[in-house]
């Protein structure tokens, strides 16, 4: 019996991923919706995808936006990371509002998913590249933020998004 219960604890630790590493999940698993929707061949499959990608980069954004960078910002007493990210999220928003809710209507859609893509992957390198590292070479603890940031995400996707 207490064998049982010592498996069932570590079980329950894996929640306490630090910041980077949960941001870093966020970003693989909107790599992995974005290359299905590139062999997606109906528009029932890529609007689903879409509605799909557009949920989880918003929500991923408003975390980042209400707990991730405002530490990160105040931990590096930086002027210049954040404030780009945070510019380069508008940008996202307004490629998610052209392609959210919307039918899939050939190529001018899946352009701008493609661009969408594009734009995410250029975000998503700056942000493992330098903003990440920086984080953790800082005071920051991560940990802690990691879990601001699952108990934050776990509400948003509970209210269906936004």
């Amino acid at each position: 019996m207490a064998t049982a219960l010592r498996k069932t604890t570590p079980a329950a630790t894996p929640k306490a991923k630090d910041a980077t590493a949960l941001l870093r999940a966020d970003h693989k698993q909107v790599n992995d919706l974005f290359e299905e929707y590139e062999s997606a061949r109906t528009n029932t499959r890529k609007k689903a995808l879409v509605a799909e990608i557009c949920k989880e980069l918003s929500i991923h954004a408003q975390i980042e936006e209400e707990i991730f960078y405002p530490a990160v910002k105040k931990a590096l007493k930086d002027k210049e990371l954040i404030p780009e990210a945070t510019v380069e999220h508008a940008t996202l928003k307004d490629l998610i509002a052209q392609v959210e809710g919307v039918e899939p209507d050939g190529e001018m859609f899946d352009a701008k998913v493609k661009v969408m893509a594009e734009y995410v992957k250029h975000h998503v390198k700056e942000e493992q590249n330098e903003i990440f590292p920086k984080a953790k070479a800082s005071k920051l603890d991560l940990i802690a933020l990691g879990q601001q940031l699952a108990q934050r995400k776990a509400e948003l996707m509970g209210q269906g998004g936004m």
